[in-house]
């Protein structure tokens, strides 16, 4: 079994993903339609680098299997979960939390396989 079908297999649970926040041309930000990816939510605290490059502890260490933006949301649970403000805002959600870093790692000898991880 493949590094990548073994992500796959153990990224069981669900999480409503929101994208970063884009400028709308009035002053606020907006976010885009939230949806559901596939994830493995391990609360466990550890210690990552960060976007401007300093050490921060995470809330939770978290396996995808797509890409995420850094400044996006993670929420572990269903749109179906979500109210129509809350799928427009994850501020508004309870749980939500903030991505602060993503690492997408290839596999020894592929450019097509990656682990993806998420730090919240």
């Amino acid at each position: 079994m493949s590094i990548e079908s073994f992500i796959r297999t153990v990224c069981v649970q669900t999480a409503v993903y929101w994208s970063a926040p884009v400028a709308d041309g009035y002053g606020s930000y907006t976010f885009a339609s939230p949806t559901e990816i596939s994830c493995r939510w391990d609360g466990k605290k550890e210690i990552f680098i960060d976007a401007q490059g300093r050490e921060a502890v995470s809330k939770a260490k978290i396996l995808v299997t797509e890409d995420v933006d850094e400044e996006g949301y993670l929420y572990l649970g269903e749109l179906d979960d979500l109210s129509t403000a809350q799928k427009a805002n994850p501020k508004l959600v309870e749980g939500a939390c903030l991505i602060r870093a993503f690492e997408k790692t290839p596999m020894i000898k592929s450019t097509t396989v990656f682990v993806r991880t998420v730090y919240v």
